[in-house]
């Protein structure tokens, strides 16, 4: 049955991006391990948003339920969203077309592309579940997190932070607002850790052997939607594109 939505109350979780309508490219942000009360409900922990042309089609992609286990599925108690503004220019997107996702006890989704489209089924075939005429494809089920990110890395340079201010050292001496100055023999090494493995014995001071992804074995929640342009484009070339998980109240 179709009908007209409006957003529940209370976003969880949003992560923002722009895109280009008009040409081939890849637009994303990403958002993991997030605050107690937003992972208390991983079906609406928002890890990633992607967005890109393909043809004449717009593609967006969401991710949710970081480390997502084997069974994991979408909630009936969350509404998915990606929200779209176009325009003509940067800064200049006010034209709404939301893209609203629910699912139901039996896992079926229901998508909504504006007052546009509507498109109803089982969504979990990799090959998608399409639109009556076409225009809308859209695929949701398990996947592999397709996020990299260099934990040990990172952790390693925060570590170098927090250590050299303990030890009061004079190249992290900090600035009247409280920020570290950090001089450029130590941004070279932190730069390094965030960039390697820090833990690779092998490896002189401050360098480290190739990046490990600390999500390479993660599985996550994905929502991809296929669009056709004209659906979201209605305002010109330019689009701005977030998403967010919507508790129902």
């Amino acid at each position: 049955m179709r009908k007209k939505l409006w957003l529940w109350g209370g976003t969880l979780a949003g992560v923002a991006l722009a895109a280009t309508l008009g040409a081939t490219k890849l637009a994303r942000s990403a958002d993991h391990l997030d605050a107690p009360a937003t992972t208390a409900d991983p079906t609406a922990d928002l890890a990633d948003v992607f967005s890109w042309t393909d043809g004449s089609n717009a593609v967006f992609a969401m991710t949710v339920y970081p480390i997502a286990p084997a069974g994991a599925a979408f909630s009936d108690q969350v509404q998915y969203v990606f929200h779209t503004q176009s325009g003509s220019a940067y800064g200049s997107t006010s034209t709404d077309e939301n893209i609203i996702a629910e699912f139901g006890t039996d896992g079926k989704i229901q998508l909504w592309v504006g007052n546009d489209e509507y498109v109803t089924g089982d969504a979990s075939a990799t090959t998608g579940l399409a639109s009556a005429d076409g225009k809308v494809k859209v695929y949701a089920g398990l996947r592999a997190d397709p996020f990299f990110f260099n934990l040990d890395g990172f952790k390693k340079a925060v570590a170098t932070v927090d250590n050299a201010e303990e030890a009061g050292d004079p190249e992290l001496a900090t600035n009247d607002a409280g920020c570290p100055q950090i001089l450029p023999t130590t941004a070279s090494c932190l730069r390094n850790y965030l960039s390697t493995d820090p833990n690779d014995a092998s490896i002189a001071t401050c360098a480290g052997g190739p990046a490990q992804n600390a999500f390479a074995a993660a599985n996550s929640l994905a929502l991809v939607v296929s669009v056709d342009k004209s659906l979201v484009n209605k305002g010109g070339p330019i689009m701005a594109v977030w998403g967010s998980t919507n508790k129902k109240p």
